[in-house]
């Protein structure tokens, strides 16, 4: 019972470079789902957060962070979960972090711009996990550039092998449709925003019919392309793809729905179930009895008429049921959740079960930090929540001396909630807030007035990176401490923190000190 609900679920995210068409495409796969019956439904909704039209607009009026949204729904035999993740790089952790609750992904491709930097760093932290990947090139209804250039660009930049399993009839005005090699069928393109395009099952490319529907010369080229295509890339291997070795490329028009039902009809054949996660204890299977699960994400002020907080929890064993009473490992604690939600496309349902692959919201009343392990009572603790080395840091200052509690408490919730990290100054004492962009440095403040009633004051600070160091040789440390006391700070766990104020500084000190061990990630 256990394995066939796990068997049939699909987790995945969906990442991209801003403005590649990523809602587009998650709105798409809900049409299909049913979960939605016109696409562009979910626009007026607030599911749309990752607009890129809206998010400043929503940050300004609610003071969230534009965040990952979740959404469930059936398609056909399967449960799929998808995590719609932001492609503002300002939002990169947040987006790192979902990646720990997945067990696929697919990356959206623009034909015309190609691979980007935030694809490059996404698909550098799916590397990290060997997560498999599937990449879909969009916007085949506007000029680009030469599938044949793109798929030599993926393999470049993005350091996998690829295989096309599907193939652009030609490009952009003259667009006519896709030969879907995977089930050897021909998609035909008409462009519209809410009917399907018609499928022509064909036997083999070289059938007549071909010509007559595509013209001869598009048809002469589509049989060449799929010669060179089977010349040069090996056949397509499952078993290489769960590996993280080999990405599946697919081509389509996601405004247009085109080549999105393909995407989705070879993703739940192929794509894995929910696979095993590595505790620091043990490995966890998603088969055994006894529910496990983590918090990977935690959004507050979701409903802007209750001060609540979500905590987003990853299923990762057995079943996780209403009520029942599970052992939070960091609180050494007993709790019982009475109104688990689950997040339908636009509805958030209270559900009574939830199966390994699910993502669960638990209302939390400051209970829950990222990272936070559930279980039935085992002791075991799921590690892998990076927070990377921020890129800006600032001095924060309480501006107003009547509401230091309220700037302390609120810093301490935030700081939990993973929007920025927190640095404490050894030399001064001074609070440091480093962030990964200039756009949080603002969602703190507006928080900390809106939410704390607490007003703060940034200050200027140079300085390159901040690293994590450890060495087994305590001497050494003890030395470089001494050596570097003004640059030294702790992190919020109390654990040492080297702040360099330039990248010369920082080569310097690894050279100077072989013995200590610098750390770009906290998770070491």
């Amino acid at each position: 019972m256990l394995q066939d609900e796990i068997n049939r679920r699909r987790t995945f995210a969906i990442i991209s470079h801003p403005d590649a068409g990523k809602t587009t495409l998650t709105e798409k796969l809900l049409l299909f789902g049913g979960a939605i019956h016109v696409a562009g439904a979910v626009k007026s909704n607030k599911i749309k957060k990752t607009a890129t039209s809206d998010w400043m607009e929503i940050e300004k009026q609610r003071g969230i962070s534009v965040a990952t949204s979740v959404m469930g729904f059936n398609y056909g035999d399967y449960k799929i979960n998808i995590l719609d993740t932001p492609g503002h790089q300002d939002f990169a952790e947040d987006t790192f972090r979902t990646l720990t609750a997945v067990d696929s992904v697919i990356i959206v491709v623009d034909v015309a711009k190609g691979v980007e930097t935030q694809t490059r760093r996404l698909m550098e932290v799916c590397r990290m996990r060997n997560t498999p990947v599937i990449i879909f090139v969009n916007k085949l209804d506007r000029e680009g550039r030469d599938p044949f250039d793109i798929l030599d660009e993926l393999e470049q930049e993005l350091k996998i092998s690829v295989r096309p399993l599907s193939w652009p009839i030609n490009i952009g005005a003259k667009f006519k449709g896709v030969y879907n090699i995977y089930e050897q069928g021909l998609d035909l393109f008409t462009p519209s925003k809410q009917t399907i395009s018609e499928r022509v099952e064909i036997a083999d490319v070289a059938d007549p019919q071909v010509d007559e529907l595509v013209g001869e010369t598009d048809a002469a080229k589509l049989r060449e392309d799929l010669e060179l295509i089977e010349g040069v890339y090996p056949e397509f291997d499952r078993e290489a793809y769960l590996r993280g070795e080999v990405a599946p490329v697919f081509f389509g028009s996601a405004l247009n729905t085109f080549g999105v039902k393909e995407l989705l009809d070879c993703f739940v054949e192929i794509a894995p179930c929910p696979q095993p996660i590595m505790a620091q204890e043990r490995e966890v299977k998603p088969g055994e009895d006894q529910f496990t699960g983590f918090v990977f994400k935690i959004h507050a002020n979701m409903d802007p008429n209750h001060r609540s907080c979500i905590a987003f929890v990853k299923v990762c064993s057995g079943k996780f049921e209403r009520n029942a009473p599970y052992s939070h490992m960091r609180l050494g604690k007993q709790l019982r959740f009475a109104a688990p939600t689950a997040f339908m496309a636009q509805k958030k349902n209270i559900v009574d079960e939830a199966f390994p692959g699910d993502i669960v919201g638990i209302p939390d009343n400051g209970n829950f930090k990222i990272g936070d392990t559930l279980t039935q009572g085992e002791q075991l603790h799921f590690k892998g929540l990076p927070s990377f080395s921020p890129e800006m840091f600032k001095y924060i200052e309480n501006a107003d001396p009547m509401k230091a509690k309220q700037l302390d408490k609120g810093i301490r919730q935030l700081m939990d909630e993973g929007v920025a990290q927190m640095f404490t100054n050894q030399f001064n004492g001074r609070k440091i807030i480093g962030t990964v962009g200039q756009l949080q440095f603002e969602v703190i403040q507006y928080r900390l007035l809106h939410e704390y009633g607490a007003q703060c004051r940034w200050e200027p600070i140079s300085l390159y990176k901040a690293c994590w160091i450890e060495s087994d040789d305590e001497k050494e440390l003890e030395a470089f401490k001494r050596r570097k006391h003004q640059f030294m700070a702790t992190d919020k766990d109390g654990r040492d923190v080297f702040l360099a104020d330039s990248g010369y500084v920082l080569q310097m000190a690894q050279s100077d000190f072989p013995a200590i061990r610098f750390h770009f990630a906290s998770e070491f």
